[in-house]
């Protein structure tokens, strides 16, 4: 894992390409050694600077990051920043990959960095029963997308985002959002960083949501840094 210093960053950027097949819907998510997503209701506490740095790397290969609406406000969630150590990755598009949120109640900040200063603007994705004050309000800020059915539908929202180009798309959850994309069959691919410490408490998994019937995974590397350890993993 060493490579994710500057000088190797080429050799990860091949490792975690994404595949011809369009659309490829990936996900990064941590995890404690015992399974805890978050500690003390954030992801800030389980990760480290190796792990901050393949995120940042996913990012720069990635068309479009796409988050929850709960993860967003709970995170503090900021616009994506470009770092020069991307180099040429993001050569012949946008400077950064927007952040597109998925929203049914609309419940932001509209004035809020990740609105005000976002270099690629931020989109919304929302659907037919979202309030229609909240959504003209929205507008004004973001590009906003109106998808699925009377609720919010995870997958309408990725045949969305994908139509309109972000076909290399990357998720950072939450964990309920996530559910929602593997109980749909959508996920392609998960990125689980396995953090060097146990939480116990009753924080969710990095699936929070019912029992469904089981997805086969198939490994394609490990990677290893200090104690963190780096999988990932494509769908069987």
């Amino acid at each position: 894992m060493r490579r994710l210093e500057p000088a190797g960053t080429a050799d990860l950027a091949e490792a975690y390409a994404y595949p011809v097949t369009e659309p490829w819907l990936r996900a990064n998510m941590v995890a404690s050694a015992d399974g805890a997503a978050t500690r003390g209701g954030l992801t800030e506490g389980l990760g480290g600077p190796a792990d901050r740095r393949l995120l940042s790397l996913l990012r720069a290969l990635s068309d479009v990051v796409i988050v929850g609406a709960s993860t967003v406000r709970a995170e503090g969630y900021g616009p994506v920043r470009p770092r020069e150590w991307w180099g040429d990755l993001r050569k012949g598009r946008p400077p950064v990959p927007p952040l597109a949120i998925l929203s049914r109640s609309l419940d932001f900040d509209f004035d809020a960095p990740v609105f005000t200063e976002a270099l690629t603007p931020t989109i919304v994705v929302t659907c037919p029963s979202a309030p229609a004050e909240r959504v003209r309000a929205c507008e004004k800020r973001a590009e906003v997308i109106v998808t699925g059915g009377e609720w919010a539908d995870a997958g309408a929202a990725l045949d969305a985002l994908a139509e309109r180009g972000f076909v290399r798309q990357l998720t950072e959850g939450g964990p309920r959002l996530l559910a929602e994309f593997v109980a749909a069959r959508r996920l392609d691919e998960l990125c689980l960083t396995m953090s060097p410490q146990l939480t116990a408490g009753d924080a969710a998994r990095v699936l929070n949501g019912p029992a469904m019937e089981p997805m086969p995974l198939r490994l394609g590397h490990v990677l290893q840094d200090d104690d963190f350890v780096f999988l990932r993993y494509v769908r069987g």
